[in-house]
């Protein structure tokens, strides 16, 4: 995804992301576990971070510590002070040379979207590595509470991940007993590549009460063809595209009426880190897609 990235790619009840930080045995003041099952010590808090992602990057804002950041990938737009943060290159092309020469002290790696031979030459180097992989919602505040661990910035940590919980909540119970609607999630038209089951935007879908028509494909962003579309017949669509824009290939439905979303003026369209980016916006994204949804349910 060289768009703005994000993770492109089951109502959440409980927390599968696992972390814990302890006082280490060997002297380290802090320990976690990150999402490839590393243990990753710090003899101190973290005061120079480098991120590895836009999410990463919004991650650690609501953590509280964007001030120790020393290094950002392209597409780091939010909050707007990550906008003067330098650039280290793109999330699948980052320049090692530069973040040696920043001197971070911990480094936040995106597991399914970094070069993994890249992430690991800089582990290699002797630098400080938290590798993440935030897969469904209920991870994102986990992760917002052990950025602030690493940062020794638990107190605000706490706070916007209980926020976010509390918002999800919310969310969650107001459409727990909703009828399902059938929805198609279009991440691109050239090749056709939509969500699978895998992915947040598939939680995003569950959690409004929808159903992914392809929430039984496994695989991340995985493409499918118009005849499956058509098969399928969903009741919604929703498009993301590579920016804040509605892309003009979501138009191009309309010469499909014998769709139920085409035929009843239900194709729309959400900002893609709205609903793509592991991050707080998340659930601005969640409610956009909840009242698109629940819009076509309430015109049955």
């Amino acid at each position: 995804m060289a768009m703005r990235v994000c993770a492109c790619l089951v109502l959440v009840l409980t927390l599968p992301f696992f972390s814990s930080a302890t006082a280490a045995a060997d002297g380290a003041r802090i320990e976690v576990v990150d999402d490839a099952d590393s243990l990753v010590k710090l003899a101190t808090p973290a005061r120079r971070i480098v991120s590895l992602a836009p999410s990463l990057t919004e991650l650690v804002y609501a953590a509280g510590a964007g001030d120790a950041l020393v290094g950002v990938v392209e597409y780091s737009d939010f909050p707007k002070e990550a906008l003067g943060v330098p650039l280290i290159g793109r999330f699948d092309r980052f320049d090692i040379e530069t973040i040696l020469a920043l001197k971070p002290d911990l480094v936040l790696a995106w597991q399914t979207g970094n070069p993994r031979a890249t992430v690991e030459r800089l582990a290699s180097l002797g630098l400080t590595v938290y590798v993440a992989e935030p897969k469904v919602l209920g991870s994102i505040p986990a992760l917002i509470e052990t950025i602030g661990t690493l940062a020794d910035t638990r107190a605000q940590a706490d706070i916007e991940a209980a926020r976010f919980r509390q918002r999800l909540h919310t969310l969650q119970t107001r459409y727990a007993t909703a009828a399902p609607v059938r929805v198609f999630f279009q991440v691109w038209d050239r090749p056709l590549i939509t969500s699978g089951g895998n992915e947040l935007t598939h939680d995003l879908i569950t959690l409004c009460g929808g159903v992914n028509v392809f929430g039984d494909l496994n695989a991340l962003a995985p493409k499918v063809n118009l005849e499956a579309v058509l098969l399928r017949d969903p009741e919604v669509i929703i498009a993301s595209g590579i920016d804040e824009t509605r892309p003009p290939w979501l138009d191009a439905w309309q010469q499909w009426p014998s769709i139920s979303a085409v035929r009843n003026a239900r194709v729309g369209f959400i900002d893609p880190d709205l609903t793509q980016r592991h991050s707080p916006r998340v659930l601005d994204g969640a409610a956009l897609m909840c009242e698109q949804i629940d819009s076509a349910r309430q015109s049955r």
